[in-house]
């Protein structure tokens, strides 16, 4: 600490309407708003500080990380200076701003923090005319609750002032504590940088058998992997941990320097958008292939040759394998989760293990209550997202050192593994339709009209013919979700049909992004005959994407020819 103290300034602010958090306390939106509109970002990171209480606040530490997107340095210093000003006394950072949203998640655990601010828009594209988001955790590390939300939201409606240190300066990229002593402060106001990797890595020790792993990726039979960061946080994770740590070669982690837009490519794990990793592995080389989303709590996973793990089925082989981490081995399973729209195989290995399953809404949140009060052991969403008790959020590099204790345990391939879950469990065929960038407007009265006509008493027992297959409907609602922990009802989660052959149709609305809004379309069939594994999703679901289209005439309605995103 130099020279005088640093004044802290109330500046006077003007609400904004749109500041609702769209889950989990996260406000995602394109850059240009958060870098362009006056006192936008101010009023967020205030709303978020009122929200905790103030004898709460008053020299509590706090966690701060970002995905190293555009704009997250300028933003990280603004947090920075508002934590000092509101009467945080201590603030957790990664070097150069960078921490993904597991290692967050894993540091407010660990310090026992009142909570967290991660900078990240998840697997939206970065750069100028990208987007950005800021995402609160609350002090069990995991997203804040809706009730959390709420209150951000209804303080960022009548906001008038926001506090601010404006001349407090902080070296992001020194390892160590800084301290400013603040005007009409007691005590001073503490940074302390750590590095973005050591605490969480040493919860990881923890869990897995790390000889294990680093024998199969450095024996005599070694296993080639090929892991892609997509130029995202995940890079110093990757590099650290797979090669360092378990010795993978170093050219097996590519595009591990986070890159303020991702290197112009969207950072979304799935075969539209890792290509490149998708064309390295279809060569044959590699046995094992990985790639992480922009901030780290979404992954794929690709077999040699290309063979690719769908999110459901990843879920399900690593439930039905938990004995190969020696972390369940001492505390057991007591239940899983999984998101309404995720197929329904991780409920199979449930009723093998004689262990619950808990359907949820889409978003980590909804897990957090059920982990914190000893329910579930591992959860999972088909949007990519796998985690276990171990935090409060889904964490890929987690899951990849799953896959491969997995591999390690049971000496066989990615494929070989899965096509023996199918043996045992049966194939769900499964994909999503993405419709994305739809009229906010437009897509509330398509999602209003499709629930009208399949909660209709009438629409039970209607049968729908397409080509030699007939499916009759046995069941449709508006799903609602009630948390078994505090009775907490959430409503209007997605428009389930379900077929007398248990086949499933959902249709959901997704508005991440606040100002553009997306329609999911899900589509979900069961095969046990093993004869029947071999075929295409598509193929085999085309009958039942055939009669989604026809009753919510999203094509008509939208100008669409098809979806975004298939995955």
């Amino acid at each position: 600490m130099e020279g005088s103290p640093i004044p802290v300034l109330t500046v006077p602010t003007a609400p904004y309407e749109d500041q609702r958090p769209t889950g989990g306390g996260g406000l995602r939106r394109p850059t240009v708003l958060f870098e362009g509109q006056r006192n936008y970002l101010p009023n967020f990171i205030q709303s978020v500080l009122s929200s905790i209480d103030l004898r709460d606040r008053q020299g509590c530490t706090m966690v701060v990380g970002s995905d190293g997107r555009y704009f997250s340095r300028t933003a990280t210093e603004i947090v920075v200076q508002m934590a000092a000003a509101n009467g945080i006394g201590r603030l957790i950072i990664g070097q150069n701003g960078i921490l993904s949203t597991p290692a967050v998640s894993c540091i407010i655990r660990k310090i026992k923090a009142a909570g967290g601010i991660i900078l990240t828009a998840s697997h939206c594209p970065g750069g100028p005319g990208g987007e950005f988001g800021v995402k609160f955790n609350v002090a069990n590390g995991g997203p804040a609750p809706d009730v959390v939300s709420d209150k951000i939201y209804q303080i960022s409606k009548t906001i008038e002032e926001y506090a601010i240190c404006p001349d407090l300066r902080i070296d992001l990229s020194r390892l160590g504590r800084q301290e400013f002593d603040l005007e009409n402060k007691f005590k001073p106001f503490r940074v302390e940088i750590v590095d973005p990797v050591d605490i969480y890595l040493n919860l990881l020790r923890t869990i897995f058998d790390f000889n294990a792993i680093k024998s199969l990726l450095t024996g005599p039979s070694q296993l080639k992997i090929r892991v892609d960061a997509m130029h995202g946080v995940m890079g110093p994770y990757v590099r650290k941990v797979l090669c360092d740590e378990l010795g993978a070669p170093a050219n097996s982690a590519i595009n591990c320097v986070p890159l303020e837009d991702f290197g112009g490519q969207h950072p979304d794990p799935n075969l539209t958008y890792a290509t490149t990793l998708l064309e390295a592995m279809k060569g044959g080389e590699y046995g094992f292939g990985a790639a992480f989303d922009a901030d780290g709590d979404r992954y794929m996973i690709l077999g040699q040759n290309g063979f690719f793990v769908s999110p459901s089925d990843s879920l399900a082989v690593i439930a039905a394998n938990l004995s190969c981490i020696p972390y369940f081995r001492q505390i057991g399973v007591r239940g899983f989760g999984r998101s309404m729209p995720t197929s329904m195989a991780l409920d199979r290995v449930a009723k093998s293990m004689k262990v619950p399953v808990y359907e949820t809404p889409a978003g980590w949140r909804f897990f957090s209550n059920l982990m914190d009060s000893g329910r579930c052991s591992l959860c999972g969403e088909e949007s990519f997202g796998t985690g276990s008790d171990h935090l409060r959020e889904k964490d890929g590099l987690w899951a990849v050192l799953v896959w491969l204790s997995i591999i390690a345990a049971r000496k066989q391939s990615v494929e070989e593994i899965v096509r023996d879950h199918w043996a045992k469990y049966g194939r769900h065929y499964y994909c999503r339709f993405d419709y994305e960038g739809l009229e906010p407007k437009a897509t509330y009265y398509i999602m209003r009209d499709l629930e009208a006509l399949v909660t209709d008493k009438s629409f039970i027992g209607q049968q729908f013919a397409v080509g030699s297959h007939i499916y009759s409907v046995a069941k449709t609602d508006s799903f609602e979700y009630v948390d078994p922990v505090d009775g907490t009802v959430t409503k209007k989660q997605g428009l389930r049909i379900i077929f007398s052959d248990a086949s499933r149709l959902i249709f959901r609305l997704s508005s991440s992004s606040g100002v553009r809004a997306t329609i999911r379309l899900y589509a979900e069939s069961y095969e046990r005959d093993p004869s029947g594994h071999d075929q295409e999703p598509q193929a085999v679901l085309s009958p039942l994407i055939a009669i989604a289209l026809k009753i919510s005439q999203i094509h008509e309605r939208t100008g669409r020819r098809g979806p975004t995103v298939i995955t």
